[in-house]
């Protein structure tokens, strides 16, 4: 498995046209990206369509496609089940040759160990697995009052991650501001993964735990995961190649 930095652009596209209109215009260049609920519920395998009308051609799968224009794929799914229901779905996802996949680690460690088990592949490989501590759209006012969750959020963060590591995962998703806390709860080698990146000159959106792509490298992070202020850019291209050069330095 492969653990470096890297800028992942969230390509939450309605369609394939637009994602693959989308990623035509890196010429020479194959950016990590990330294939949300939208993308992967619009266009992924198509059984509900083909059990509804029988004789449907399925569509194309969006996760081939791209993988075959060689991307790196994070299949950003967020499962959160029992445990043999994810083992299963993981089992299905594993197949489709995507570099990372997640769970929610509120789903409990015998959840993420079963992920994890699903997630293995005959040969032996896997995808990197995380798991989602708290959405970056949560403040800690909403998680103590809307999920009940007593704790602050740094000792939530920290309690998540230590989970995900026990259950064997490759690391954890959170906010950029939390990106040195998972690394002193869990070691340098436990991944944190961030998004809530904006640029210094632009808004937050519905993103409330954010940082610029400077500051996230200069946390911790390993890999941001970048959204709007590349995919509604008026030059995507530029907007990317400002992001790798902030975090990664080049």
């Amino acid at each position: 498995m492969i653990r470096m930095k890297d800028v992942i652009i969230a390509c939450d596209f309605a369609g394939k046209e637009e994602t693959l209109s989308f990623l035509d215009r890196f010429e020479g260049v194959k950016p990590y990206v990330k294939v949300g609920m939208e993308l992967y519920y619009a266009c992924g395998p198509d059984i509900v369509r083909e059990i509804k009308q029988r004789g449907y051609k399925i569509g194309p799968d969006i996760v081939r496609e791209i993988k075959k224009r060689g991307h790196k794929i994070f299949l950003d799914l967020k499962l959160h089940d029992i445990p043999n229901t994810v083992k299963k779905a993981m089992k299905v996802l594993s197949a489709l040759d995507v570099d990372m996949c997640n769970v929610h680690a509120a789903g409990t460690i015998e959840m993420m160990k079963a992920a994890l088990e699903g997630l293995m592949r005959p040969d032996g490989t896997r995808p990197l697995l995380i798991a989602v501590t708290q959405l970056t759209s949560t403040s800690e006012e909403r998680m103590q009052k809307d999920l009940l969750i007593g704790a602050n959020m740094q000792e939530t963060i920290a309690h998540y991650a230590r989970n995900a590591r026990e259950a064997g995962l490759d690391g954890v998703v959170c906010s950029p501001l939390e990106a040195a806390l998972v690394k002193e709860a869990c070691g340098p080698d436990f991944l944190a993964v961030t998004p809530g990146i904006r640029f210094k000159d632009a808004a937050g959106d519905d993103q409330v735990r954010v940082t610029d792509p400077a500051g996230a490298r200069a946390i911790g992070s390993d890999f941001i995961v970048v959204g709007r202020p590349i995919t509604a850019a008026p030059d995507p291209v530029a907007a990317y190649n400002r992001c790798v050069k902030d975090f990664l330095g080049r």
